[in-house]
């Protein structure tokens, strides 16, 4: 998958939900780089890319900073973000656990019948970055977008807000500082060994398998998270 689109669009679902509000400085060119594993020049065009369509404003010898207009501009009104904010302060870790639990491997069967070779293109290359994550934060961003990726291949509107909904509470201090806790070097193998296996049942097109993976990873998640 084209990491252009990735970085736009966490940079979008950012602006969208008040993580990042209006005056807020973004990182450098450099600190983007390092974080998501892209090249300063993929994060310059993206930032170009926003700068045109009036999301950030840079200023020179300061930096580059979320404008006035950019919730509206990103397509969401400044309440609903509020209102999506206000949400994922709320969810607890064993909240959104549960969550996942329920609705994670219900939407199997629905990904299997839309997924197109483009949806596997975009989950394996998921997953090769955050086997190749250099730290926990990175190596969170990519796992992320793994499991939101699989959900936006049910090709459902829907579906695919709930599940990037989820994915942002992920975001919260809480749920960093359990994964952090919690993500040993043999633990973290084990999670992409499972990705990859459930990428492959996924692809396989088998329900059957790809459920109980799918609810075998998250409990596995859940244990080493949660301790039960």
């Amino acid at each position: 998958m084209d990491s252009s689109y990735l970085f736009r669009s966490i940079l979008l679902e950012q602006l969208q939900t008040g993580q990042r509000q209006a005056g807020d400085r973004l990182p450098t060119e450099r600190a983007f780089s390092e974080q998501h594993g892209i090249s300063r020049s993929t994060v310059r065009k993206v930032l170009a890319d926003m700068k045109a369509q009036g999301l950030i404003a840079q200023k020179v010898g300061s930096g580059t900073y979320v404008t006035e207009k950019a919730a509206a501009l990103a397509g969401q009104a400044p309440a609903a973000a509020a209102s999506t904010a206000a949400t994922e302060r709320h969810t607890s870790p064993a909240e959104l656990m549960q969550a996942r639990m329920a609705l994670e491997p219900a939407i199997i069967e629905m990904v299997i019948g839309n997924a197109t070779a483009a949806d596997f293109e975009r989950m394996e290359d998921c997953c090769v970055r955050a086997e190749a994550a250099t730290s926990v934060e990175e190596f969170e961003v990519w796992d992320g977008l793994f499991h939101e990726v699989i959900a936006q291949a049910a090709h459902n509107g829907f579906i695919s807000q709930l599940f990037k909904l989820m994915n942002q509470a992920r975001t919260l201090g809480e749920w960093g500082m359990l994964k952090k806790r919690s993500l040993t070097p043999e633990r973290r193998r084990a999670y992409q060994a499972e990705h990859r296996a459930l990428l492959e049942a996924i692809r396989a097109r088998d329900p059957v398998q790809a459920k109980a993976l799918a609810t075998e990873h998250l409990v596995h998640v859940r244990r080493n998270l949660l301790n039960y």
